[in-house]
């Protein structure tokens, strides 16, 4: 039973390829008959595999693809290139599969033996981040472990450090991980507050799943994105940006998304506004957009523009 076991993963390992194998040499890899061969395509099948197969002197066969996807494959390398992908894709490295990446990556890590973890974490650990993230660094196994509590329904404890910079300890049922503005955010029942939290996944540390199951609750208005930009707009922020873009409005939302508003002026020019704590995520908008500005507000914002223009133009002069 052993070695048929693992003849079938050989088999299906190589069908996975997509190729035709005819017969014959798909036999000779698998150092089976012909008739052994016909045996284990029929299992393959019984198992959800839609294998096909032509008759003939040139007869062969090819796994298609099926209406669901059947259980995958994959060696090692492939695993670890799944794994450090989907976390580039979380991290935004793909507009808009930011919360499906994490989802997906929640799967995977489960499945994934310590020492392919080991390898990924050390890939990961010398691997520069996208230049273009724009949001913070977060521990990829603090949200894999948040993504797998929010689907499992499990209570979690975490430490957590708000505005004010109190660590606080807290206890939640975890409802569903959302990324917005090159952040991502926790959306949770608080335990201790009986009430609708909100918390920044780069200020949690130490999450920890309690082995407690809950029961979900409804969340107002059902959509955990919405739910969280309306909170998040009665959050005063540090800056109102107001800048004066020489480009036209569709051009500018179609860069900004929803992390901004943004007003038509003219045919050609806008007024992009937005509410920050941090005035580095203006200026890297702008520096992609690379189009002519006027800062209306806030002042310091001028500032921030000019010494990053200024330090650009002087690494931009240097010689390797």
């Amino acid at each position: 039973m052993a070695n048929t076991s693992a003849r079938m993963l050989r088999l299906l390992s190589l069908l996975q390829t997509h190729r035709y194998w005819p017969g014959s040499e798909l036999a000779d890899r698998l150092e089976v008959s012909p008739r052994t061969l016909r045996r284990d395509v029929d299992r393959l099948r019984e198992l959800g595999y839609p294998v096909d197969a032509s008759r003939g002197v040139a007869g062969g066969y090819q796994l298609q693809a099926g209406a669901a996807m059947p259980p995958l494959l994959l060696d090692d390398e492939e695993a670890v290139a799944i794994a450090v992908g989907l976390r580039s894709a979380a991290a935004g490295a793909v507009a808009g599969f930011e919360e499906t990446s994490v989802r997906a990556l929640a799967k995977v890590i489960q499945l994934l033996p310590p020492r392919l973890r080991r390898r990924i974490d050390a890939l990961q650990a010398v691997t520069a981040p996208s230049a273009f993230g724009g949001g913070p660094v977060l521990d990829a196994v603090s949200l894999t472990t948040i993504a797998m509590a929010c689907r499992g329904e499990e209570r979690l404890h975490f430490d957590y450090t708000p505005r004010d910079g109190a660590v606080m300890r807290r206890h939640v049922e975890p409802h569903r991980l959302v990324s917005l503005g090159r952040r991502w955010y926790l959306v949770a029942w608080d335990l201790e507050r009986g009430d609708w939290r909100s918390f920044r996944v780069d200020r949690l540390t130490a999450p920890a799943p309690t082995g407690a199951r809950f029961r979900p609750r409804d969340l107002p208005g059902g959509d955990p994105a919405a739910w969280l930009r309306s909170r998040l707009a009665t959050i005063p922020n540090r800056y109102d940006v107001a800048v004066l873009i020489d480009a036209p409005a569709e051009v500018v939302r179609s860069s900004v998304g929803h992390w901004a508003t943004v007003e038509e002026t003219s045919d050609s020019t806008c007024r992009m506004r937005l509410s920050v704590d941090d005035l580095g995520w203006p200026i890297m908008i702008l520096g992609v957009l690379a189009a002519p500005f006027v800062v209306e507000s806030p002042p310091e914002l001028r500032d921030r523009a000019r010494a990053a223009g200024e330090a650009l133009l002087r690494n931009a002069s240097r010689v390797a």
